[in-house]
């Protein structure tokens, strides 16, 4: 029988699991991040920052504040200051500065690109960063990590040629297809996002027909399924959302695959081509993961808590049976912690045996210590769901574990852990 719906809720579970929190002072949508939630989004932005480098991609960092100018440039101040915290004033009367909170971070790298001079031998040049953005959503929608004011998003442009776009926006698709299998994420479908009638979106047909064939083209040769809605677009070009449904049933788009040719032109982007002439790039947007906030809401709600070892807050917890034991114990929590492993000991303060058990039945492994393991120095290992494994010595379920812990591996044990 599956769970219902408000089992695997990821605000009940979050705050159940102590993952996450919010408080009226600190304002709605704007939860903060117990130590074992930062584990959690740790481990996940570290993943994420491993993906990109491997897949070519080199991370920048960027300040969350811009001045107004730079948002009247990118075209967010025309289309998108609703969404948008009012600009801040620095200096006395009108001639200071305004300063805003960024809504999106492609304005920043835009600026990043043309801060230097770039040649076509260059390209594709792919840029990416974990940062921060902000929403002024309304209360009334607001709702745990799904719906937030201060967002971490992983984003990354790409300044590419026009021939390179489509291999661009192929292998950004393929990139969150790994990602979301290696998460443990199912797409519920694919949307090909169009502008509707009436929306605020950046003039230029030929710009936004060239944009979406090159996202059809793209879908199509990748074989995927896609509806495409009007309504949907960024502002200033088409996309690809990967959309996701939780418990609930609710629907939200998660990751972001776009093709932008109006920046790079409000910018003045430029690369010197093999012509010698200069050339405007394109700038393909894209998201794996989109926000750590919501991914995290959604790891939350398809683990229910029992989270893959290389993401669990406590990966062991060792158990000695009695106080005899409880120096051995101690001795093994060390060596597990030296070795990058999340490891505690449980001891006979918190309880019997079987009520410790099962307090830490959430976490991967349970390394039990009695007297004979404490003499032999080995550990009885149980790993989460029940399985036991006979005692064997603590450097070999160290190696056993660590394996799969660095693998990411969603298996517990290898029967071949070395």
């Amino acid at each position: 029988m599956n769970p219902a719906p408000e089992q695997h809720d990821h605000r009940r579970l979050g705050r159940a699991l102590d993952l996450f929190d919010t408080d009226p002072l600190m304002g709605a949508g704007l939860p903060y991040w117990l130590p074992d939630g930062a584990v959690i989004r740790h481990e996940v932005e570290e993943y994420v920052r491993e993906l990109e480098r491997l897949a070519g991609y080199r991370h920048v960092y960027s300040p969350v504040l811009g001045k107004r100018e730079l948002y009247e440039i990118s075209g967010h101040w025309s289309h998108y200051s609703d969404d948008m915290f009012p600009p801040m004033h620095l200096g006395p009367g009108a001639d200071g500065e305004e300063v805003v909170l960024r809504p999106s971070l492609c304005p920043h790298h835009a600026l990043i690109y043309r801060s230097r001079a770039h040649s076509y031998r260059e390209l594709p040049l792919r840029v990416a960063e974990l940062g921060g953005m902000y929403r002024a959503e309304l209360s009334g929608v607001l709702g745990g990590l799904t719906r937030v004011r201060a967002i971490q998003l992983n984003d990354a442009h790409v300044f590419c040629t026009l021939d390179q776009a489509a291999d661009e926006a192929r292998a950004a698709l393929r990139l969150i297809r790994r990602a979301y299998a290696d998460l443990g994420i199912e797409a519920a479908r694919y949307r090909l996002s169009l502008p509707g009638a009436g929306g605020k979106y950046v003039a230029g047909p030929a710009m936004w027909e060239r944009a979406a064939a090159l996202l059809t083209e793209v879908l199509d040769a990748e074989g995927l399924p896609y509806e495409a809605v009007e309504g949907e677009a960024a502002f200033y070009g088409p996309k690809i959302d990967v959309q996701i449904v939780d418990r609930a049933g609710r629907e939200s788009t998660l990751s972001t695959v776009q093709v932008d040719f109006h920046q790079p032109e409000r910018f003045g982007l430029e690369y010197v081509g093999a012509d010698g002439a200069r050339h405007r790039p394109v700038m393909v947007h894209r998201s794996v993961v989109g926000s750590v906030e919501r991914l995290v809401a959604r790891l939350i709600e398809v683990y229910g808590g029992a989270f893959p070892a290389w993401l669990a807050p406590l990966q062991v917890a060792v158990v000695p049976l009695s106080q005899a034991q409880v120096p051995e114990a101690e001795r093994c929590v060390e060596r597990f912690v030296r070795a990058g492993l999340r490891a505690e000991l449980v001891g006979p303060e918190r309880g019997s045996l079987g009520a410790r058990i099962r307090a830490a039945r959430l976490v991967p492994y349970q390394a039990v210590i009695g007297p004979e393991e404490a003499v032999d120095g080995r550990v009885a290992l149980r790993l989460r769901g029940g399985r036991r494994l006979e005692p064997l010595p603590v450097a070999e379920a160290l190696a056993g574990i660590g394996a799969g812990v660095r693998a990411r591996s969603g298996a517990l044990w290898s029967e071949s852990p070395l």
